[in-house]
């Protein structure tokens, strides 16, 4: 009996690496894109279903982030987003979000002495209302911009204490300011000149060519608003701690399908 099962499961994972090579070798043959976002969502969810507190699901989902980080780069993946924390979820139980910072800490400490970070010069920066955050990740985070602000090879935005709303408004008070000290002048701000404003303003590609949000809800939660007006959108029906190499293959290839389709 045990035999048989272990075939099964050697059968399973050689059918798995057969797709994912065939997969990787398809997308390889199209225009991989240069700026991937991610909704990283479901880490709750499904902690619920394997009967876990939600802090565990946050440890997975943290795991996951860190395994997908090195597929993209290992993809050659030039820009990656991910939103890790909303302002709407600072607004969850003291004790959850307790546990979520430490779990932040942990990994803002690993990403420090990273070897791929620096072998992949991959520039590290946070989006979002920071002064919302503890002082110790507030730390930890200015550490690891000032570590990595060199490079320019590739680049990670962590999306922490971020909402698309309050960026936009932070960016049109910026200009408000420049308009009445005279730096700006009203006939000259347009889209680009509002770009210069907006969290990601440091990125040499500020919208994502693909956004997506696993757990299988259907909306962006104030994500990337301005940023993702013409961005292909791909939602997956698995929660953040599963999701697979395969499906971030799967999900490179629907786009490149997509871009074949309208001739883009």
């Amino acid at each position: 009996m045990l035999s048989r099962v272990l075939r099964y499961l050697l059968k399973s994972f050689l059918i798995y690496e057969l797709y994912e090579r065939l997969l990787i070798a398809e997308i390889k043959k199209a225009q991989i894109p240069t700026h991937v976002a991610i909704i990283l969502d479901g880490n709750r969810r499904w902690a619920k279903k394997h009967g876990m507190e939600p802090w565990y699901g946050h440890l997975r989902g943290a795991e996951k982030a860190e395994e997908v980080l090195d597929w993209c780069l290992e993809l050659g993946i030039k820009i990656i987003t991910m939103y890790v924390l909303s302002t709407e979820n600072l607004k969850r139980d003291k004790k959850e979000l307790n546990k979520l910072f430490e779990i932040i800490e942990e990994y803002l400490r690993k990403a420090l002495n990273n070897e791929k970070i620096h072998r992949y010069e991959v520039r590290i920066k946070a989006i979002g209302k920071l002064n919302l955050l503890p002082m110790n990740i507030r730390e930890l985070i200015e550490e690891l911009e000032e570590k990595t602000s060199k490079y320019d090879s590739h680049y990670l935005n962590i999306a922490i204490a971020y909402g698309g709303r309050s960026e936009i408004i932070e960016a049109v008070k910026k200009i408000a300011k420049d308009v009445k000290t005279g730096k700006v002048k009203v006939d000259e701000i347009d889209e680009e000149t509002f770009e210069h404003y907006l969290f990601t303003s440091h990125l040499p590609k500020q919208s994502p060519d693909l956004v997506i949000r696993t757990s299988g809800e259907v909306r962006l939660s104030n994500f990337l608003l301005w940023q993702s007006a013409y961005s292909e959108l791909i939602f997956m029906d698995v929660y953040w701690p599963e999701f697979r190499k395969i499906d971030l293959l799967r999900a490179i290839r629907l786009y490149q399908q997509r871009h074949r389709r309208f001739g883009r």
